[in-house]
């Protein structure tokens, strides 16, 4: 059964500066060193976050016809779930002083909730949300 995703991989233009913005600037934790490393993992309590160039990543899909990343919206967003309101605020204001575009500042949501957009510096959308429901598991996973 395909019930788990392990790994969420992010192509990046500039491995260097994405790994700035993540590791050094919203403190995702990795064992990674090397500014300029092939690949990078970062180890999150639930599914991993990868980092790879994106030329390299196309090549890695089919060296002989790589796909093209074209420019606008994918339809795909990753979300970080908070235990407050006032979390939301402080992860948004990580994400902007680290160099994140705010896409849309914290506010209510028609859902009951509280929630705010970043992007990084690739244009991938984060949703930073929490929720009047939302429980977390003993790693700090949405339960739902």
């Amino acid at each position: 059964m395909l019930n788990r995703i392990n790994i969420i991989c992010l192509g990046v233009k500039d491995i260097g500066k994405s790994i700035q913005f993540y590791r050094d600037g919203l403190g995702f934790k990795t064992e990674e060193k090397d500014k300029d490393p092939k690949v990078i993992f970062f180890n999150t309590s639930g599914t991993k976050l990868e980092l790879f160039p994106l030329e390299s990543l196309a090549q890695d899909i089919d060296e002989n016809n790589p796909p093209k990343k074209t420019g606008g919206f994918s339809g795909i967003t990753l979300a970080y779930n908070t235990k407050s309101k006032e979390e939301v605020h402080e992860v948004i204001e990580r994400a902007r002083k680290a160099g994140a575009t705010i896409e849309k500042e914290p506010q209510d949501v028609f859902w009951g909730g509280y929630h705010a957009y970043f992007s990084d510096p690739d244009g991938y959308y984060w949703e930073v949300a929490w929720g009047p429901d939302f429980t977390f598991d003993e790693k700090d996973m949405l339960e739902i």
